[in-house]
């Protein structure tokens, strides 16, 4: 039987995981095992959240957080390293754009172990992120490129990816498996919506994260103001990340709208559901609320997922109170025509098929 090593970090990328691994336990033919880096942890990812969200449970935790780039990824690549020498491997598994994506990448590439990178294609072409390098760069040593869109498969051509020795799919967006299936459950598993008494369609759900709206005190301070504009019309909900609390602590700012403790993902699902519409930095949220039927405006300078924008289901205002507003004016009206087919279908049985031809080549 063949073997994978998944290299997992961040809360998203189990999620996203826990569909992938379901279709390889369906078919039983490559065995996985899983790393979690550590890179973030909080109450969210306990044993509760592996149990609750039946995700496999990682064979190592390597707990490295809290760190600077070069010391986390350092720290990671010899953990990591060491792991791989251990299970032998038949390929590496990395998923986005976090540190975790690019140390695995690196440790499997120099050990000559095939990697396959998922949500492969993606730029937002500003490189002051550091997604933006370590998405880049672990495209450029993968042995799989498993993308979600056409922009992605574009973006790869348009670098000269079709002249290189590298497999590249088009296998759609796993998010949308696992928002289909964990939204089928996620009422029964959160009370939220009930716990804040809020409204079906009575609310705008808003999350800031970013370090470049967090760390410039100007631009957080005008999103504030945008938010608590529209607060005053439709009740605007925020899970403040610890980023964000930390820096509106130390300003002592006090936005004037419904600030909440950072939910879990079923608790996520169910404001998405539910609310109006989304204001968001997130580059995740953009696509999880257009598979729930929302609009979103994006407080960003650019977007990874172009086509959102492309067919009328978000808007980019940066961090402009104004042109917020006037987004929130303008969707507030909008009846969004959503069944369109932008991300793909049965998205993990696609990459499985990808990985099996991969491994037997």
């Amino acid at each position: 039987m063949k073997k994978i090593v998944t290299i997992l970090g961040a809360r998203p990328q189990f999620v996203k995981a826990a569909v992938l691994s379901r279709v390889l336990h369906e078919h039983q033919e490559i065995e996985e095992v899983i790393v979690h880096t550590g890179q973030h942890f909080d109450a969210n990812m306990s044993a509760v959240f592996f149990q609750e969200m039946d995700i496999p449970k990682p064979t190592y935790n390597l707990e490295i957080n809290s760190l600077g780039h070069g010391a986390m990824t350092g720290q990671m690549l010899e953990k990591i390293e060491a792991i791989l020498i251990i299970e032998k491997p038949d390929a590496v598994v990395v998923y986005g754009d976090t540190n975790s994506t690019v140390a695995g990448s690196l440790a499997a590439k120099k050990m000559h172990i095939k990697v396959i990178h998922i949500e492969a294609g993606l730029r937002s072409f500003n490189m002051n992120m550091p997604e933006e390098i370590n998405r880049i760069i672990t495209d450029r040593i993968s042995d799989l490129l498993c993308c979600p869109t056409d922009a992605a498969l574009l973006n790869l051509k348009n670098e000269g990816f079709d002249n290189l020795p590298i497999q590249i799919e088009k296998n759609g967006d796993i998010m949308k498996d696992a928002v289909e299936y964990y939204g089928k459950i996620s009422a029964q598993k959160s009370n939220i919506i009930s716990d804040l008494n809020l409204k079906k369609n009575g609310f705008v759900l808003a999350t800031i994260h970013r370090q470049e709206n967090t760390d410039d005190i100007e631009k957080l301070k005008s999103i504030f103001e945008a938010l608590e504009e529209i607060h005053l019309e439709c009740e605007v909900v925020l899970p403040m990340h610890p980023r964000t609390k930390k820096i509106v602590e130390k300003h002592n700012l006090k936005p004037a709208i419904t600030c909440i403790d950072p939910v879990g993902y079923f608790s996520m699902l169910e404001l998405l559901k539910n609310c109006k519409m989304v204001i968001s930095d997130s580059g995740g949220l953009q696509k999880e609320a257009f598979f729930n039927k929302k609009n979103c405006i994006i407080v960003r300078d650019e977007t990874e997922w172009v086509e959102l924008i492309e067919n009328g289901f978000a808007e980019i205002v940066g961090s402009s109170t104004p042109k917020i507003v006037a987004a929130f004016s303008k969707f507030k009206n909008v009846e969004s025509n959503f069944n369109i087919e932008l991300y793909g279908t049965n998205v993990g049985e696609s990459i499985h098929r990808s990985i099996v031809t991969l491994l037997n080549n």
